[in-house]
């Protein structure tokens, strides 16, 4: 059967809520789309509080907590702020930071509502006499100009209602200053851009999910809700598909004002299309960039050496610079003696001394000894009683024979 392509259909979108249905899509996907647009979205929150006087009956750390879970405009936050981790400055900047102060005095007789509306936000030169300029002022022009009116402002200034920080009484006072900065609901759950996101399936309980467990009757433990109307009931004599899988979901989702719910969706998938991408190009790394990139063999580090460079100029391709694999003049090569030197056949090649007579192995000259007898001339033989004579040994029926 084809695979079908999914498709997305709005039944309800409000201010603060949208309500769609989301078809061709297995449970996996949607489960993940529901997880990116609580978790992974980006938002602004005052993420650091600077208490100059509380006066109040609440504790700092109250009123702290209590700024934090405030909603902030964040529309379009992605592209017009940086994350404090990216940025260059030492404490804040513009550029990863805004600074709502907050300056209030009781008066009056009775006791004074402190809320989010008496917020204000500190404008971008204050804070750049604070903080250090970016190196790159066009970056940041073009990362400011993306920043909506009433960015990082609180979303009651604009609509709903202002959210209660603490109460004071006459002679009190309350002066602080914010310190928003952008994040993820990973992070802490002020980021989150929702309150709540939910989604159904199955509304006729087709696949049967209250077969095993029920107390009087199955259709009163699967109550129907309006989603029901979307799709045909179940007859009763309707044969079972054991391998039936839902298709369709009805979301709902809530959020608090701080970024729109059709930006919510769109950056959710966007977000999600981007995990999927970067998945993909871990499990395909480019082995031949990263050996352009590395010059040296796949896998040479896995015994904790190094794969000889590759050098145009003397010797082989993978020879040192004017030399051979350890210090002499050229790779040993084959020849009518064996394995002969980097000067000719005289001798046993020297795998890192400083010259190649005496048939040395590695030692310094070599001369009278070696692997082979006498002089060690020529390659080894098995025929001298030194050890390895005057040829090179071969295979043969009855053993190793000299050639």
């Amino acid at each position: 059967m084809a695979l079908r392509e999914p498709t997305v259909r709005i039944r309800e979108l409000g201010d603060d809520h949208v309500n769609f249905v989301l078809e061709n899509v297995d449970l996996a996907f949607a489960n993940s789309v529901r997880r990116v647009v609580m978790a992974d979205l980006p938002t602004v929150a005052i993420d650091e509080v600077e208490m100059e006087s509380n006066m109040s009956v609440l504790p700092d750390e109250y009123i702290a907590h209590r700024l934090g879970m405030i909603p902030l405009n964040s529309m379009n936050c992605d592209e017009s702020m940086r994350y404090a981790r990216d940025c260059k400055c030492m404490k804040y900047c513009e550029l990863c930071s805004l600074i709502l102060k907050l300056d209030v005095q009781c008066h009056e007789s009775g006791s004074m509502d402190i809320t989010s509306n008496m917020l204000d936000l500190i404008p971008h030169d204050v804070m750049r006499q604070e903080g250090p300029d970016p190196s790159d002022e066009q970056l940041m022009t073009d990362e400011l100009s993306r920043r909506r009116e009433g960015f990082g402002l609180p979303v009651s200034k604009s609509s709903g209602e202002p959210v209660l920080i603490c109460k004071l009484a006459k002679g009190q006072e309350l002066k602080l200053r914010g310190i928003v900065r952008k994040g993820i609901a990973k992070e802490h759950a002020k980021w989150s851009p929702c309150s709540a996101v939910s989604f159904e399936y199955d509304p006729h309980n087709r696949l049967r999910h209250t077969s095993y467990w029920f107390e009087d009757n199955i259709k009163d433990e699967w109550p129907l809700s309006r989603n029901a109307e979307e799709e045909e009931p179940v007859g009763d004599d309707e044969a079972f598909d054991f391998n039936a899988k839902p298709e369709k979901f009805y979301f709902n989702v809530e959020t608090v004002g701080s970024v729109s719910p059709e930006e919510v969706i769109m950056k959710g998938l966007q977000e999600l299309q981007t995990k999927l991408a970067n998945l993909m190009l871990s499990l395909k790394p480019d082995t031949d960039a990263a050996l352009a990139a590395n010059d040296e063999l796949p896998g040479a580090e896995m015994n904790g050496h190094v794969a000889p460079m590759r050098n145009a100029g003397g010797g082989n391709e993978w020879s040192q610079p004017n030399g051979s694999w350890g210090a002499g003049a050229a790779s040993p090569r084959a020849n009518a003696s064996g394995w002969g030197g980097g000067g000719g056949g005289n001798g046993s090649p020297a795998w890192g001394g400083q010259g190649n007579t005496g048939g040395a192995w590695g030692s310094g000259g070599g001369s009278g000894g070696g692997w082979g007898g006498g002089g060690g001339g020529q390659s080894p033989s098995r025929n001298n009683q030194g050890g390895w004579g005057n040829n090179s040994p071969s295979h043969t029926a009855s053993g190793w024979n000299v050639s």
